[in-house]
């Protein structure tokens, strides 16, 4: 998908296509779970970067469902780019607004330029931070990377955080064993949008960036706290720490 083919589509999110793909998937995911949406109250107008926690696979149709039919707003995700290389399924993702991320060193600058415009026009796009599953044993959510923080910073766009807890009983973390139940209820919860000042030098350092999406991430983690009555840890989980890959799925290397 390229910026000019997001511009066409601004005035009209909710194109035929996007129209008929969430007539179909919303009552489909109705069968998977029950969604309830807290914290619409915080949400603000306009464009914004919605950040999440990521547990499931299920993750992305979750959020999308809970933004879409409670939060009232088209979803824009920054995906992984394999995504779009499925049969048909990759056809249509750019055709109703998701945008692809590129792994492994390749140029992700086209697919940023579009996540902007997006926003520019005041649209939603959605970052899950931690680029893979958790990794953490319990489920809390790692460290992030700073994807975020820029575009918050170069639009003057605030960061959303958001969690949702329940999934992970559909869909366990990395796992195929999947156990849908329209009567089993996935919480989502939306904090307070936070604002970034733009830097007075030309950008902010390596470690300044990393302390903004810390304290982003920090936020997400409260909150999953808050639906789980539990105190999140002090110190998120980092795989560079812990030997772990970046990538993939880890738990097929655990003996």
């Amino acid at each position: 998908m390229t910026a000019s083919s997001a511009s066409k589509r601004f005035e009209d999110q909710r194109n035929w296509l996007f129209r008929l793909v969430a007539g179909l998937m919303a009552p489909v995911l109705r069968l998977f779970f029950n969604i309830k949406t807290t914290g619409l109250e915080n949400l603000p107008k306009g464009g914004y970067i919605l950040v999440g926690n990521h547990v499931s696979y299920l993750d992305p149709f979750a959020f999308a469902y809970s933004v879409y039919i409670h939060m009232k707003r088209v979803p824009h995700y920054l995906a992984k780019e394999s995504l779009f290389r499925i049969p048909i399924v990759g056809k249509i993702l750019p055709k109703v607004g998701q945008i692809p991320v590129y792994r492994g060193g390749k140029s992700n600058e086209e697919p940023l330029r579009v996540a902007k415009e997006y926003l520019a026009a005041g649209q939603v796009v959605i970052v899950f931070p931690e680029g893979t599953l958790t990794r953490d044993p319990d489920l809390w959510p790692m460290r992030g990377k700073s994807g975020a923080i820029r575009l918050a910073l170069e639009l003057g766009l605030p960061v959303v955080p958001a969690a949702h807890w329940g999934v992970e009983k559909v869909l366990g973390n990395y796992s195929k064993k999947f156990r849908p139940n329209p009567f089993h209820t996935v919480r989502v919860k939306i904090g307070m949008p936070i604002y970034f000042e733009k830097p007075k030098k030309d950008a902010l350092t390596a470690k300044e960036m990393g302390d903004a999406t810390d304290k982003i991430m920090r936020e997400v983690a409260k909150l999953v706290g808050e639906m789980r009555g539990e105190t999140p840890p002090e110190k998120l989980w980092d795989p560079n720490n812990k030997g772990q890959t970046q990538t993939g799925n880890f738990r097929k290397d655990i003996k």
